[in-house]
């Protein structure tokens, strides 16, 4: 792409936009040279990397740009220690953008950022030798440390021997402090006494009533001060340049810009399309461009329009008054093939844009008076340019096409323009005011006439684009409308001829007929909308009803949970009951059955089972017993166990013939227990009851060891447990459980059963 086409298409805007949005100037000189990449793989991988970007929303603070401090130190220039440290947090930040990349997993971000360098050496040596205002410290290295252990003690001695001067000579002190003057400590004394001192005068005040002495028996001490702060300053100048030479000779150090830079791109990219409502286009095959929805997004609230070109509409004719929106529609499409080629999202709902070879524009006026060349010859020009290039992986967008000279040779000129582009099988859009070129697109393959909406009767376009459908002047409806003499309108009639008049008749005709099939196709789509509403509402309440289910059932199971967690309270009772034996067991034993009758399922809807009488031996397989027909009750039957009577669904009983012996033993009622208790949650009162009633059913069953979880927390439900167990004459010992098996979380009890 020339930078003539960028420019006639307003491509500079979109760089602008980008480089609004990077965060580093190494971003923004990135995007501001941004432009079509030279293959289509470049560019998909870009437009995957603005997607994987912005569902990673990664952001690049803290990121300055070293270039101009490496430019410096490459040309003998000394750093500033505050430089340094900003090139190493800015190297700290590169390290852990990577880091953060590379953990969101594999893509075209983490394949950039594996790029980036660790710089570990540099980094390190300036944590060592600066602090975080870029001063460098007294540890840097071990001259600089015993230079500056000596610096402090001997201030405090100039200092001490400059007080000792004040005090011994008071009159002669102006005010009594020490300062400095030229690096060198000093007291300030009255210029008329400075004799009584001795010394040398380094300063004097503006008035001249004050100078600024150094003793004589200071000047030793300055000078030696002066020496180490020399010594000192060559050793930071020694430690700067290593920092420095580190900084510039870091072999990675290019890597990690350059990807820096390319990740600020894509973050840009990524702020844009959120922006402006953008979206990924897919790749197609060259010479197929279709957009759905398409709008130029450099315009305020522009007008969308489906845009399609392929094998079968190869060029797209449009025509239609000025001011309706032609030239817009030609940019539309070249601006959205040149973002789409530059690895940038386009201004569409949905796109797929084949790959442009060469995309040439002739837009506007290019009169050239330096060269010579009116607007018709620079079309000319342009024209010559567009024909050689053109081909199937060509798109060609002109405007205006044979205007600026006579309208019957330049609508001949134009004829044989795109005549010749349907012959090389180029694409593109063409924009005309000739009304012979509207006939041509009626009789010739690939070429299809469309126009831009307007209405007549409110005096404005529509910028809506019409395909199939070509557009009328309006010179003379409008002028009618305007109220320009009604004499001068026949005239104009007249001279346009029989032919013109039914031409404009039919385009009036065919105008009429395509708003008509608009207004039922939005009547079309106003029911389609109305039809998903009620769908929506019937689905939504649907879902309230199943919702609704959802809530009966959960209160139904916790209703059940409820009753069968106070049946098997009842049935430990009655089992504590039972060991005490005699009759006090078989009353606990028949209460058991009642219960167990109580909770469990019954089956809805049976029927007596045919031929059960009363004295038939039956199987009764929810209690893994026979037993003995007392009495039939419709759907339930009275049956005896051993000792004890119950009720069970007569669908459920299995008859197993008068020969079977009767059973003698007593019922059996399978124990369900469970040899781990948790207390967890529980405070320790109501731990220690459930302990109680663990216990006393565990020993009743002959369950030993048993486990209760009481978890570790801060140990108190663990003691207030094991004093419990301690004064328990069941338990026979219990221990901490072992560490894999949950340790002093769990207590195991051994029971005396």
């Amino acid at each position: 792409m020339t930078d003539d086409t960028l420019q006639t298409l307003d491509f500079e805007r979109i760089r602008r936009a980008l480089a609004e949005r990077v965060a580093t100037r190494m971003g923004e000189d990135r995007v501001r040279a941004w432009g079509p990449l030279p293959t289509p793989e470049e560019a998909a991988r870009f437009r995957r990397a603005t997607q994987e970007a912005a569902a990673l929303g990664y952001r690049l603070g803290g990121v300055f740009d070293p270039r101009p401090l490496l430019e410096r130190i490459r040309r003998g220039e000394r750093p500033e220690g505050a430089e340094l440290v900003e090139a190493a947090a800015t190297l700290e930040r590169a390290a852990e953008l990577k880091r953060e990349i590379l953990a969101a997993g594999e893509g075209e971000l983490a394949r950039v950022a594996a790029g980036i360098g660790e710089h570990a050496l540099f980094r390190r040596r300036v944590a060592e030798s600066l602090d975080e205002a870029g001063e460098v410290k007294d540890d840097a290295t071990p001259k600089l440390k015993r230079i500056r252990r000596s610096l402090n003690p001997l201030r405090e001695r100039i200092i001490k021997r400059l007080e000792a001067v004040m005090d011994a000579h008071p009159e002669a002190v102006q005010e009594r402090y020490v300062t400095l003057r030229r690096d060198r400590y000093v007291i300030p004394v009255r210029a008329q006494q400075q004799r009584q001192i001795g010394g040398i005068v380094l300063a004097q005040s503006d008035t001249g009533a004050t100078v600024f002495m150094e003793p004589a028996s200071v000047v030793p001490l300055n000078n030696e001060l002066a020496q180490l702060r020399l010594e000192e300053e060559a050793e930071v100048l020694k430690v700067l340049a290593e920092l420095a030479g580190l900084l510039a000779g870091d072999a990675e150090l290019g890597a990690t810009l350059e990807a820096l830079a390319w990740l600020d791109a894509v973050r840009a990219a990524a702020l844009l399309a959120e922006d402006w409502g953008l979206a990924p286009a897919q790749d197609g095959p060259p010479g197929r461009y279709h957009l759905v929805g398409a709008r130029h997004p450099l315009l305020e609230d522009p007008v969308p329009n489906d845009l399609h070109l392929d094998e079968r509409t190869r060029i797209l004719l449009v025509t239609g008054p000025n001011m309706g929106g032609k030239t817009v529609l030609l940019k539309t499409l070249g601006l959205a093939v040149l973002m789409h080629q530059a690895g940038l999202f386009v201004a569409a709902e949905a796109a797929e844009l084949g790959w442009v070879r060469r995309l040439e524009v002739d837009i506007g006026d290019e009169q050239s008076l330096e060269g010579g060349l009116s607007t018709f010859a620079a079309h000319l020009k342009k024209l010559d340019r567009i024909l050689e290039s053109a081909a199937p992986d060509a798109l060609v967008l002109v405007d205006e096409l044979g205007s600026g000279t006579d309208p019957e040779e330049g609508a001949a000129l134009a004829q044989a323009v795109i005549l010749r582009l349907l012959e090389k099988g180029a694409r593109g859009i063409v924009t005309t005011h000739l009304t012979p070129l509207k006939a041509l697109a009626g009789r010739t393959g690939g070429l299809e006439n469309a126009s831009m909406g307007f209405v007549l009767e409110e005096f404005r376009p529509t910028y809506r684009l019409q395909v199939g459908l070509p557009g009328r002047s309006y010179a003379l409806a409008v002028a009618r409308r305007l109220g320009l003499d009604e004499e001068v309108l026949r005239a104009a009639e007249r001279f346009l001829g029989e032919g013109g008049a039914r031409v404009e008749e039919l385009l009036e005709r065919l105008e009429r007929q395509q708003a008509e099939l608009e207004a039922r196709l939005a009547a079309a789509e106003r029911a389609r909308r109305e039809a998903e509403t009620a769908r929506g509402e019937l689905q939504a309440r649907l879902e309230g009803i199943e919702r609704e289910r959802a809530a009966l059932l959960a209160a139904a199971r916790a209703e059940v949970d409820r009753m069968l967690e106070e049946a098997h309270r009842q049935i430990r009772e009655l089992r504590a009951k039972a060991r005490k034996g005699g009759s006090q067991k078989r009353d606990a034993l028949r209460e058991v059955m009642k219960i167990r009758e109580r909770t469990k399922p019954r089956p809805a809807g049976t029927n007596p089972l045919p031929g059960l009488e009363p004295g038939m031996l039956v199987e009764v397989p929810s209690y893994h017993q026979k037993g003995r027909v007392v009495r039939v009750e419709g759907e339930e039957t009275l049956v005896q166990i051993g000792q004890v009577k119950i009720r069970v669904p007569t669908a459920e009983l299995r008859p197993r013939g008068e020969g079977a012996p009767r059973p003698k033993q007593a019922v059996v009622v399978e124990s369900g227990f469970e040899t781990e208790l948790n207390v967890r949650g529980l405070t320790a009162a109501e731990a220690i009851e459930a302990v109680h009633d663990f216990l006393a059913e565990a020993v009743a069953t002959g369950n030993s060891p048993v486990r209760i979880l009481h978890g570790k927390g801060t140990g108190v439900l663990r003691r207030e447990i094991q004093n419990f167990l301690r004064h328990d004459k069941r338990v026979e010992r219990f221990h901490d459980a072992m560490p894999n098996e949950g340790g002093h979380g769990v207590t195991v009890v051994h029971l005396r059963v």
